[in-house]
C-alpha cells in the first residue's frame, strides 16, 4: 500500500518568519517556464533575428513559422531551427555570459561532401552568411571535407525524433 500524504490546512509558521520568505525565494527560484512557452519563444526570437539581422537575404527566404522551437535542456538555453533545403539548416539559440548578458547565436548548418556529419558555421552579419553560401556553393551546399581536421564528425546527423516532428515539420 502507497503511503498517504497528509498536507496541513494551513502553514506550520509565521507569514513574516525566516522559513516563510525561504519558501517565497523556492517559489521563485523554481518556477518552471512551461515547454510550450519555451518553445514558442525561441521560434519568435529566431524569426525577429533572421527578419531584422539578415533582412536582404534569410529574412527574405525564412517564413516565421518554418521554424521549430526547442525547450531548454540542462545547460543548453532553449532554441529554435528552420530547415532550408538540401540538408542545410539553420540553428538559433542565445548564448548567455556573466560579462555580456545574453547575445544572439545563429548557425548554418551544412552537411559535409564525405556524406558521414555536419559542420556548423557561426553566423555573425549577413555578409558573413552571404560569404559562406558563396563558398559553399560549388558543392552545392555541402562544406569541404577536411580529414586533418574533426570538423563533420564532431556535428552527427540528427537522429529521429520519436518517429515524427512536432506539428508535421522535417528540419532535413
Amino acid at each position: 500500500m502507497d503511503p498517504e500524504l497528509h498536507v496541513p490546512d494551513q502553514r506550520p509558521y509565521d507569514a513574516d518568519s525566516p522559513l516563510a520568505h525561504l519558501m517565497e525565494i523556492v517559489a521563485a527560484a523554481v518556477d518552471e517556464v512551461p515547454e510550450e512557452v519555451e518553445r514558442d519563444a525561441a521560434e519568435t526570437t529566431a524569426a525577429h533575428l533572421v527578419f531584422d539581422a539578415y533582412p536582404y537575404t534569410l529574412g527574405q527566404v525564412v517564413d516565421p513559422d518554418t521554424w521549430q522551437g526547442y525547450p531548454a535542456v540542462r545547460r543548453f538555453e532553449a532554441a529554435a531551427v528552420a530547415p532550408l533545403g538540401g540538408g542545410l539548416w539553420l540553428h538559433h539559440t542565445l548564448r548567455i555570459s556573466e560579462a555580456d548578458g545574453a547575445s544572439a547565436l545563429l548557425t548554418l548548418i551544412t552537411p559535409c561532401t564525405c556524406g558521414r556529419g555536419y559542420t556548423g558555421i557561426v553566423l555573425d552579419t549577413e555578409e558573413v552568411l552571404i560569404e559562406m553560401l558563396a563558398e559553399i556553393r560549388p558543392t552545392y551546399g555541402r562544406s569541404l571535407h577536411d580529414s586533418s581536421l574533426p570538423d563533420c564528425h564532431s556535428v552527427q546527423a540528427p537522429p529521429a525524433l520519436g518517429g515524427g516532428t512536432r506539428g508535421g515539420r522535417s528540419i532535413g
